[in-house]
């Protein structure tokens, strides 16, 4: 199939046509298919999605939720813009078929790697700001954040896992948990993975590996929350 077809379906997915699709291409371009070369790849476009998507996502709480003090809106905007909740609503629209990647990912899996489809989604975000401007990356930002309603019920879950932990121990405040992180050395691909365990009072509750550290420590924490008996779907 075409390039500009594969595209065209994207686009599609998020309700956005570009007027320089080149735009979208670029967000969809992953560092290892531009040969490690920072300026053809999404890196600088990621840096920018995350900026827009905060200005959005803050409007958003601020606008809605106002009962709401500074610290808990501080706490739901992270929760919607971590890599987590990005990971999903990448997932959603099955954006790992679209990037473009080097033989190195391809062979490591990662169109399903959490912190590539994160940034790639952020990437996004930044080539719509850039072709149609802030109100059509809105657009398609409240596309997938969850409803005021929902939000306010409390029967979204979100995945900042290391947040919902740290509010579960708060309840006892003479709990204390801490990361600890170790990593591989490179392999082949030149891939590191991280393995961190989470622990209570120096005893280990929960572990978990990925391709980054943060990845590793969200995924102690989430085991740690499910083996505590904790229902985050």
């Amino acid at each position: 199939m075409p390039e500009s077809a594969v595209l065209e379906g994207l686009e599609e997915k998020i309700g956005y046509r570009f007027k320089k699709r080149e735009l979208l291409r670029r967000a969809m371009t992953h560092s290892s298919y531009s040969g490690g070369k920072n300026h053809g790849s999404n890196e600088r476009l990621e840096f920018l999605g995350d900026s827009v998507l905060q200005v959005t996502v803050s409007q958003y709480l601020f606008t809605n939720m106002k009962s709401v003090p500074e610290g808990g809106l501080t706490k739901l905007r992270a929760s919607i813009v971590c890599e987590n909740s990005l990971y999903s609503f990448a997932k959603k629209i099955e954006l790992g078929k679209y990037i473009l990647l080097g033989k190195s990912e391809e062979v490591t899996g990662g169109r399903d790697r959490r912190s590539i489809l994160a940034d790639a989604f952020e990437a996004m975000l930044a080539a719509v700001y850039l072709d149609g401007g802030l109100n059509a990356a809105m657009k398609v930002i409240m596309k997938f954040v969850p409803p005021i309603d929902a939000l306010k019920s409390g029967k979204v879950k979100l995945g900042d896992y290391k947040t919902i932990l740290q509010e579960i121990i708060q309840k006892n405040p003479e709990e204390k948990i801490s990361y600890e992180v170790e990593e591989t050395p490179a392999n082949k691909q030149n891939k590191k993975l991280f393995f961190a365990n989470v622990q209570l009072n120096g005893q280990t509750i929960g572990s978990g590996s990925g391709f980054s550290k943060k990845e590793a420590e969200q995924e102690a924490a989430k085991e740690a929350i499910l083996l505590m008996g904790y229902d985050i779907g």
